[in-house]
Protein backbone atom coordinates (compact mmCIF):
# COMPACT_ATOMS: atom_id res chain seq x y z
CA UNK A 1 0.00 0.00 0.00
CA UNK A 2 1.60 3.41 -0.73
CA UNK A 3 1.50 5.22 1.84
CA UNK A 4 1.75 9.29 2.51
CA UNK A 5 4.24 10.54 5.05
CA UNK A 6 4.61 14.14 6.35
CA UNK A 7 6.94 15.51 9.03
CA UNK A 8 4.79 15.60 12.31
CA UNK A 9 4.69 18.66 14.31
CA UNK A 10 7.87 19.26 16.03
CA UNK A 11 9.28 16.56 14.20
CA UNK A 12 8.65 14.03 16.94
CA UNK A 13 7.06 11.20 14.60
CA UNK A 14 5.42 10.84 11.10
CA UNK A 15 1.66 10.87 10.00
CA UNK A 16 0.78 8.03 7.87
CA UNK A 17 -2.35 6.83 6.50
CA UNK A 18 -3.22 3.41 7.54
CA UNK A 19 -6.03 1.32 8.63
CA UNK A 20 -6.92 0.53 11.91
CA UNK A 21 -5.05 -2.85 11.85
CA UNK A 22 -2.04 -1.48 10.74
CA UNK A 23 -1.84 1.05 12.71
CA UNK A 24 -2.02 -1.59 15.79
CA UNK A 25 0.95 -3.11 14.03
CA UNK A 26 2.99 0.19 14.53
CA UNK A 27 1.98 0.00 17.82
CA UNK A 28 3.30 -3.61 18.32
CA UNK A 29 6.82 -2.32 16.47
CA UNK A 30 7.07 0.65 18.67
CA UNK A 31 6.52 -1.82 21.64
CA UNK A 32 9.49 -4.07 20.86
CA UNK A 33 7.30 -7.28 21.04
CA UNK A 34 9.22 -10.21 21.38
CA UNK A 35 6.91 -12.83 20.58
CA UNK A 36 3.64 -13.14 18.24
CA UNK A 37 1.41 -15.94 16.90
CA UNK A 38 -1.21 -15.64 14.38
CA UNK A 39 -3.60 -17.90 12.53
CA UNK A 40 -5.20 -15.36 10.81
CA UNK A 41 -9.31 -15.20 10.69
CA UNK A 42 -10.92 -12.13 9.32
CA UNK A 43 -11.10 -9.13 9.86
CA UNK A 44 -8.04 -9.19 12.50
CA UNK A 45 -5.85 -10.78 9.94
CA UNK A 46 -4.55 -7.34 8.42
CA UNK A 47 -2.77 -6.81 11.89
CA UNK A 48 -0.46 -10.07 11.48
CA UNK A 49 0.28 -9.46 7.24
CA UNK A 50 1.03 -6.16 8.87
CA UNK A 51 3.31 -7.56 11.77
CA UNK A 52 4.61 -10.17 9.09
CA UNK A 53 5.89 -7.43 6.79
CA UNK A 54 7.18 -5.27 9.54
CA UNK A 55 9.59 -8.43 10.74
CA UNK A 56 10.56 -9.17 7.01
CA UNK A 57 11.70 -5.52 6.23
CA UNK A 58 13.84 -5.67 9.34
CA UNK A 59 11.94 -3.47 11.34
CA UNK A 60 11.19 -5.31 14.12
CA UNK A 61 13.01 -7.69 15.72
CA UNK A 62 10.72 -10.36 16.50
CA UNK A 63 9.70 -13.87 17.14
CA UNK A 64 6.94 -14.84 14.26
CA UNK A 65 5.46 -18.39 15.35
CA UNK A 66 2.48 -19.58 12.88
CA UNK A 67 0.10 -22.00 14.66
CA UNK A 68 -2.02 -24.19 13.86
CA UNK A 69 -5.30 -22.67 15.24
CA UNK A 70 -6.02 -19.92 17.64
CA UNK A 71 -6.08 -22.38 20.40
CA UNK A 72 -2.38 -22.78 20.28
CA UNK A 73 -1.67 -19.66 19.02
CA UNK A 74 -2.76 -17.63 22.53
CA UNK A 75 -1.08 -21.02 24.21
CA UNK A 76 2.22 -20.17 22.86
CA UNK A 77 1.91 -16.20 23.65
CA UNK A 78 0.45 -17.50 26.91
CA UNK A 79 3.63 -19.39 27.84
CA UNK A 80 6.24 -17.07 26.04
CA UNK A 81 4.81 -13.98 28.43
CA UNK A 82 5.17 -16.49 31.19
CA UNK A 83 9.05 -16.52 30.87
CA UNK A 84 9.94 -12.79 30.21
CA UNK A 85 8.82 -11.88 26.85
CA UNK A 86 6.27 -9.12 25.82
CA UNK A 87 3.89 -10.92 23.00
CA UNK A 88 1.07 -9.59 20.88
CA UNK A 89 -2.40 -11.89 19.73
CA UNK A 90 -5.21 -11.81 18.59
CA UNK A 91 -8.10 -13.49 16.30
CA UNK A 92 -11.81 -12.41 15.48
CA UNK A 93 -15.62 -14.06 16.15
CA UNK A 94 -15.43 -17.82 16.38
CA UNK A 95 -11.99 -17.72 16.39
CA UNK A 96 -11.59 -16.42 19.83
CA UNK A 97 -14.25 -18.90 20.78
CA UNK A 98 -11.88 -21.27 19.89
CA UNK A 99 -8.61 -19.88 22.07
CA UNK A 100 -11.50 -19.95 25.22
CA UNK A 101 -9.64 -22.39 27.52
CA UNK A 102 -6.51 -20.19 27.35
CA UNK A 103 -8.67 -17.11 27.21
CA UNK A 104 -9.93 -18.47 30.88
CA UNK A 105 -6.41 -19.43 32.39
CA UNK A 106 -4.48 -15.88 30.74
CA UNK A 107 -5.68 -13.45 33.30
CA UNK A 108 -6.39 -16.60 36.26
CA UNK A 109 -2.00 -16.71 35.97
CA UNK A 110 -1.95 -12.99 35.80
CA UNK A 111 -0.35 -13.22 32.28
CA UNK A 112 -0.31 -9.59 30.62
CA UNK A 113 -1.03 -10.49 26.99
CA UNK A 114 -1.96 -8.19 24.87
CA UNK A 115 -4.79 -9.00 21.96
CA UNK A 116 -6.13 -7.10 19.45
CA UNK A 117 -9.62 -8.36 18.72
CA UNK A 118 -11.36 -7.71 15.22
CA UNK A 119 -15.29 -7.96 16.60
CA UNK A 120 -17.61 -10.27 14.46
CA UNK A 121 -20.39 -12.03 14.54
CA UNK A 122 -20.27 -15.54 15.95
CA UNK A 123 -21.47 -18.11 13.73
CA UNK A 124 -23.97 -19.63 12.78
CA UNK A 125 -24.92 -17.53 10.47
CA UNK A 126 -22.04 -17.03 9.19
CA UNK A 127 -20.70 -13.12 9.01
CA UNK A 128 -17.54 -11.25 8.86
CA UNK A 129 -19.52 -8.42 9.76
CA UNK A 130 -19.26 -6.50 13.40
CA UNK A 131 -20.59 -7.87 16.52
CA UNK A 132 -19.30 -7.61 20.40
CA UNK A 133 -20.30 -10.47 21.63
CA UNK A 134 -16.88 -12.27 20.43
CA UNK A 135 -14.88 -9.71 22.91
CA UNK A 136 -17.75 -9.29 25.50
CA UNK A 137 -17.30 -13.41 26.22
CA UNK A 138 -14.52 -12.80 28.39
CA UNK A 139 -15.47 -9.65 30.32
CA UNK A 140 -16.15 -11.34 33.78
CA UNK A 141 -12.74 -13.66 33.61
CA UNK A 142 -10.30 -10.95 34.37
CA UNK A 143 -9.87 -9.90 30.80
CA UNK A 144 -9.42 -5.77 30.30
CA UNK A 145 -11.71 -4.45 27.39
CA UNK A 146 -11.35 -1.50 25.38
CA UNK A 147 -12.64 -0.24 22.40
CA UNK A 148 -11.90 2.45 19.89
CA UNK A 149 -13.41 4.59 17.26
CA UNK A 150 -10.84 4.87 14.77
CA UNK A 151 -7.18 4.06 13.78
CA UNK A 152 -5.46 6.34 15.43
CA UNK A 153 -7.36 4.62 18.64
CA UNK A 154 -6.25 1.64 18.10
CA UNK A 155 -2.59 2.62 18.03
CA UNK A 156 -3.01 4.77 20.90
CA UNK A 157 -4.86 1.73 22.81
CA UNK A 158 -2.33 -1.07 22.32
CA UNK A 159 0.31 1.47 23.46
CA UNK A 160 -2.01 2.27 26.30
CA UNK A 161 -2.89 -1.83 27.12
CA UNK A 162 0.78 -2.79 27.30
CA UNK A 163 1.45 0.08 29.96
CA UNK A 164 -1.50 -1.20 32.40
CA UNK A 165 -1.53 -4.91 31.40
CA UNK A 166 2.13 -5.20 32.21
CA UNK A 167 1.89 -2.82 35.76
CA UNK A 168 2.95 -5.06 38.30
CA UNK A 169 -0.19 -3.96 40.38
CA UNK A 170 -2.58 -5.02 37.04
CA UNK A 171 -1.02 -7.72 35.52
CA UNK A 172 -3.84 -8.83 33.35
CA UNK A 173 -4.29 -9.33 29.78
CA UNK A 174 -6.35 -6.79 27.68
CA UNK A 175 -8.16 -7.02 24.92
CA UNK A 176 -8.59 -4.44 21.83
CA UNK A 177 -12.05 -4.56 20.41
CA UNK A 178 -11.65 -2.90 17.14
CA UNK A 179 -14.79 -3.12 14.63
CA UNK A 180 -14.74 -5.32 11.90
CA UNK A 181 -14.62 -3.73 8.29
CA UNK A 182 -15.59 -0.44 10.12
CA UNK A 183 -12.20 0.24 11.99
CA UNK A 184 -10.01 -2.69 10.88
CA UNK A 185 -9.86 -2.07 7.15
CA UNK A 186 -10.81 1.41 6.87
CA UNK A 187 -7.78 3.61 6.40
CA UNK A 188 -7.53 7.42 7.88
CA UNK A 189 -4.54 9.67 8.77
CA UNK A 190 -2.85 8.61 12.06
CA UNK A 191 0.67 10.26 14.68
CA UNK A 192 3.30 7.94 14.82
CA UNK A 193 5.49 8.98 17.42
CA UNK A 194 9.12 8.31 17.59
CA UNK A 195 11.10 5.65 19.63
CA UNK A 196 12.07 8.08 22.15
CA UNK A 197 8.71 8.91 23.07
CA UNK A 198 7.35 5.53 23.60
CA UNK A 199 10.36 4.28 25.46
CA UNK A 200 9.13 7.35 27.93
CA UNK A 201 6.38 6.25 27.94
CA UNK A 202 6.48 2.39 27.72
CA UNK A 203 8.70 0.59 30.36
CA UNK A 204 11.09 -2.69 29.82
CA UNK A 205 8.97 -5.60 30.08
CA UNK A 206 9.09 -7.19 33.82
CA UNK A 207 7.72 -9.86 35.83
CA UNK A 208 9.83 -9.44 38.83
CA UNK A 209 9.98 -12.53 41.15
CA UNK A 210 7.35 -14.00 39.23
CA UNK A 211 9.28 -14.44 36.07
CA UNK A 212 9.20 -18.54 34.92
CA UNK A 213 12.62 -19.80 35.24
CA UNK A 214 14.73 -22.50 36.27
CA UNK A 215 17.02 -20.61 38.73
CA UNK A 216 13.61 -19.46 40.03
CA UNK A 217 11.54 -22.56 40.99
CA UNK A 218 7.81 -20.89 41.32
CA UNK A 219 4.26 -22.33 41.10
CA UNK A 220 2.36 -22.39 37.48
CA UNK A 221 -1.00 -23.08 37.29
CA UNK A 222 -1.29 -25.57 40.13
CA UNK A 223 -4.10 -27.86 41.01
CA UNK A 224 -5.48 -25.69 44.03
CA UNK A 225 -9.00 -26.95 44.55
CA UNK A 226 -10.93 -26.32 47.70
CA UNK A 227 -7.89 -25.22 49.73
CA UNK A 228 -6.71 -21.75 48.05
CA UNK A 229 -9.03 -21.32 45.02
CA UNK A 230 -10.77 -18.73 47.03
CA UNK A 231 -7.81 -16.80 48.26
CA UNK A 232 -6.60 -17.30 44.81
CA UNK A 233 -9.67 -15.57 43.11
CA UNK A 234 -9.78 -12.64 46.26
CA UNK A 235 -6.12 -11.58 45.12
CA UNK A 236 -7.56 -11.57 41.40
CA UNK A 237 -10.32 -9.27 42.49
CA UNK A 238 -8.22 -7.19 44.66
CA UNK A 239 -5.81 -6.67 41.81
CA UNK A 240 -9.14 -5.74 39.52
CA UNK A 241 -10.07 -3.16 41.81
CA UNK A 242 -6.81 -1.54 41.12
CA UNK A 243 -6.84 -1.34 37.29
CA UNK A 244 -8.66 1.82 37.34
CA UNK A 245 -6.48 3.68 39.02
CA UNK A 246 -3.48 2.45 37.05
CA UNK A 247 -5.12 3.06 33.60
CA UNK A 248 -5.71 7.06 35.19
CA UNK A 249 -2.17 7.16 35.68
CA UNK A 250 -1.53 5.76 31.95
CA UNK A 251 -3.93 8.01 30.48
CA UNK A 252 -2.21 11.37 32.22
CA UNK A 253 1.28 10.13 30.99
CA UNK A 254 0.10 9.68 27.53
CA UNK A 255 -1.69 13.00 27.44
CA UNK A 256 1.44 14.68 28.63
CA UNK A 257 3.87 13.11 26.48
CA UNK A 258 1.54 12.28 23.32
CA UNK A 259 -0.51 15.43 23.43
CA UNK A 260 -4.00 13.00 23.13
CA UNK A 261 -6.51 11.12 25.02
CA UNK A 262 -9.10 13.43 25.78
CA UNK A 263 -10.66 14.32 28.93
CA UNK A 264 -10.10 11.29 30.77
CA UNK A 265 -9.11 7.77 29.94
CA UNK A 266 -13.04 5.83 30.73
CA UNK A 267 -14.76 7.84 27.95
CA UNK A 268 -15.80 10.60 25.47
CA UNK A 269 -18.14 13.33 25.81
CA UNK A 270 -19.48 14.56 23.04
CA UNK A 271 -21.75 18.08 23.03
CA UNK A 272 -23.19 17.09 25.75
CA UNK A 273 -22.93 20.43 27.88
CA UNK A 274 -26.53 21.66 27.71
CA UNK A 275 -28.13 18.16 26.80
CA UNK A 276 -31.26 17.28 27.95
CA UNK A 277 -30.76 13.45 26.16
CA UNK A 278 -27.88 11.55 24.94
CA UNK A 279 -27.24 8.10 23.12
CA UNK A 280 -24.66 6.34 24.77
CA UNK A 281 -22.31 3.60 23.07
CA UNK A 282 -18.66 1.95 22.00
CA UNK A 283 -16.58 1.77 19.09
CA UNK A 284 -17.39 2.73 15.10
CA UNK A 285 -20.48 3.67 16.55
CA UNK A 286 -19.19 7.41 17.09
CA UNK A 287 -19.11 8.80 13.42
CA UNK A 288 -22.65 7.87 12.57
CA UNK A 289 -23.98 9.12 15.78
CA UNK A 290 -21.94 12.42 16.02
CA UNK A 291 -23.05 13.06 12.62
CA UNK A 292 -26.46 12.73 13.93
CA UNK A 293 -25.72 15.14 16.75
CA UNK A 294 -24.62 17.51 15.04
CA UNK A 295 -27.67 17.02 12.41
CA UNK A 296 -30.30 17.56 15.01
CA UNK A 297 -28.35 20.36 16.98
CA UNK A 298 -28.67 22.60 14.26
CA UNK A 299 -32.57 21.90 14.39
CA UNK A 300 -32.55 22.66 18.34
CA UNK A 301 -32.16 19.57 19.28
CA UNK A 302 -30.32 19.27 22.86
CA UNK A 303 -28.97 15.88 22.32
CA UNK A 304 -25.45 15.03 22.94
CA UNK A 305 -23.30 11.27 22.77
CA UNK A 306 -20.94 9.37 25.19
CA UNK A 307 -18.74 7.13 23.93
CA UNK A 308 -17.64 4.14 26.47
CA UNK A 309 -13.62 3.74 26.04
CA UNK A 310 -13.12 0.93 28.75
CA UNK A 311 -16.01 -1.94 29.31
CA UNK A 312 -13.60 -3.61 31.69
CA UNK A 313 -13.10 -2.28 34.12
CA UNK A 314 -16.47 -0.48 33.77
CA UNK A 315 -16.14 3.23 35.06
CA UNK A 316 -19.07 2.91 37.65
CA UNK A 317 -18.85 6.07 39.11
CA UNK A 318 -17.89 7.88 36.90
CA UNK A 319 -20.40 6.97 34.65
CA UNK A 320 -22.90 7.73 37.66
CA UNK A 321 -21.34 11.44 37.87
CA UNK A 322 -21.43 11.99 34.11
CA UNK A 323 -25.26 10.03 33.26
CA UNK A 324 -27.42 11.35 35.97
CA UNK A 325 -27.01 15.28 34.50
CA UNK A 326 -29.00 13.91 31.62
CA UNK A 327 -33.07 12.98 31.40
CA UNK A 328 -33.16 9.73 29.47
CA UNK A 329 -29.80 7.48 27.97
CA UNK A 330 -30.41 5.39 25.18
CA UNK A 331 -27.84 3.12 24.89
CA UNK A 332 -26.81 1.49 21.42
CA UNK A 333 -25.63 -2.41 21.80
CA UNK A 334 -23.87 -4.03 18.95
CA UNK A 335 -24.26 -6.98 20.65
CA UNK A 336 -26.99 -9.09 22.39
CA UNK A 337 -27.84 -11.21 25.95
CA UNK A 338 -30.75 -13.56 25.33
CA UNK A 339 -33.21 -14.17 28.37
CA UNK A 340 -30.92 -11.32 30.47
CA UNK A 341 -32.93 -8.64 32.88
CA UNK A 342 -35.68 -6.61 30.30
CA UNK A 343 -33.98 -9.23 27.22
CA UNK A 344 -31.15 -6.04 26.55
CA UNK A 345 -28.31 -5.83 25.39
CA UNK A 346 -25.27 -6.39 27.27
CA UNK A 347 -24.09 -2.79 27.58
CA UNK A 348 -27.39 -1.74 28.45
CA UNK A 349 -27.75 -4.46 31.50
CA UNK A 350 -24.22 -3.30 32.82
CA UNK A 351 -25.33 0.51 32.63
CA UNK A 352 -28.60 0.00 34.48
CA UNK A 353 -26.79 -2.07 37.14
CA UNK A 354 -24.33 0.63 37.66
CA UNK A 355 -27.09 3.32 37.96
CA UNK A 356 -29.11 1.59 40.24
CA UNK A 357 -27.61 2.82 43.63
CA UNK A 358 -27.58 6.52 42.07
CA UNK A 359 -29.84 8.87 43.85
CA UNK A 360 -31.08 10.63 40.77
CA UNK A 361 -31.78 8.38 37.56
CA UNK A 362 -32.02 9.08 34.06
CA UNK A 363 -34.46 6.96 32.54
CA UNK A 364 -32.78 4.49 30.12
CA UNK A 365 -33.85 2.80 26.62
CA UNK A 366 -31.90 0.10 25.06
CA UNK A 367 -31.31 0.03 21.41
CA UNK A 368 -29.89 -3.51 19.99
CA UNK A 369 -29.03 -3.01 16.21
CA UNK A 370 -25.84 -3.05 13.56
CA UNK A 371 -25.88 -6.76 14.21
CA UNK A 372 -23.58 -8.83 11.45
CA UNK A 373 -22.28 -5.68 9.96
CA UNK A 374 -25.38 -4.18 9.16
CA UNK A 375 -25.03 -0.27 8.75
CA UNK A 376 -26.50 1.78 11.48
CA UNK A 377 -27.73 4.91 8.79
CA UNK A 378 -28.72 8.22 9.58
CA UNK A 379 -32.65 7.85 9.95
CA UNK A 380 -32.08 4.42 12.27
CA UNK A 381 -29.40 7.39 14.00
CA UNK A 382 -32.40 9.99 14.14
CA UNK A 383 -35.20 7.37 14.97
CA UNK A 384 -33.04 6.10 18.51
CA UNK A 385 -33.02 9.98 19.08
CA UNK A 386 -36.23 10.56 18.44
CA UNK A 387 -37.27 7.79 21.15
CA UNK A 388 -34.84 8.99 23.47
CA UNK A 389 -36.10 12.38 23.38
CA UNK A 390 -39.40 11.01 24.23
CA UNK A 391 -38.64 9.04 26.86
CA UNK A 392 -36.70 12.24 28.28
CA UNK A 393 -40.22 13.96 28.10
CA UNK A 394 -41.74 11.07 30.01
CA UNK A 395 -43.52 9.52 27.17
CA UNK A 396 -44.17 6.03 27.23
CA UNK A 397 -41.82 3.92 25.40
CA UNK A 398 -40.14 0.54 24.74
CA UNK A 399 -37.77 -0.03 27.39
CA UNK A 400 -36.00 -2.25 24.68
CA UNK A 401 -36.27 -1.82 20.55
CA UNK A 402 -34.34 -3.76 18.04
CA UNK A 403 -33.52 -1.58 14.87
CA UNK A 404 -33.56 -1.66 11.34
CA UNK A 405 -34.59 -5.48 11.67
CA UNK A 406 -36.94 -6.18 8.55
CA UNK A 407 -40.09 -7.62 8.32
Amino acid sequence: MTMQETEERGGRGTEKLMTGTQAVAQAVRLADVDVTAAYPIRPYDGVMQAVAKLIADGDLDAEYIVAEGEHSQFEICKHASAVGSRVFVGSSGVGWMYAMESLAVTPSLRLPVVAMIGNRALDDPGAFGVEHNDAMAVRDLGWQLVWVENAQECFDATLMAYRVAEDPRVSFPVGIGVDGAFITHSQTLIKIPDQEMVDEFLPPYDLGDRLLHPDNPISIAPQANEDWVMEIRKQTDDAARRVKGVIQEAHDDFKRIFGRGGDNPFFEEYMTEDAEYVLFGMGSLSLPAKVMVRRLRDRGEKVGFVRLKWFRPFPTEEMVETLTRFEAVGVVDRDYSYGSPKQGGVLFTDLRAALYDAEVRPRLVNFIGGLGGRELTPEMMDDMADTTRRAAAGEDVPTVRWIGVRE
